[in-house]
């Protein structure tokens, strides 16, 4: 089993920044990609940004040219870097672990981290 734990949510003001945390702990053998989506109160789950093992990143269109995702291998991490946050941001994050072993693929996700952005 892999376990992630998120952190960095909180109350921001508009325009401001976050960066959350996504640490991955347990059977972890091969990380393929790393993402990470939101769900805002009233709405389905979206999603926000991925990265591949290759670095290859895709975002959502609403945070393009705000959110940066990054991932660190060696510490089992992924990261989402926020700026110039708005109202609409406001949701519970999950990050989302995509692992191969042999030839199953399998899903982990964290428990949510929420982020509020209001003055």
């Amino acid at each position: 089993q892999v376990q992630l734990v998120e952190s960095g949510g909180g109350l921001v003001q508009p325009g401001g920044s976050l960066r959350l945390s996504c640490a991955a702990s347990g059977s972890i053998f091969s990380i393929n990609a790393m993402g990470w989506h939101r769900q805002a109160p009233g709405k389905e789950r979206e999603l926000v940004a991925t990265v591949t093992s290759a670095l290859t990143t895709h975002y959502a269109d609403s945070v393009k040219g705000r959110f940066t995702i990054s991932r660190d291998d060696a510490q089992n991490e992924v990261y989402l870097q926020m700026n110039s946050l708005k109202p609409e941001d406001t949701a519970v994050y999950y990050c989302i672990f995509q692992q191969v072993v042999g030839t199953s693929e399998y899903e982990y996700w964290g428990q949510g981290t929420q982020v509020t952005v209001s003055s």
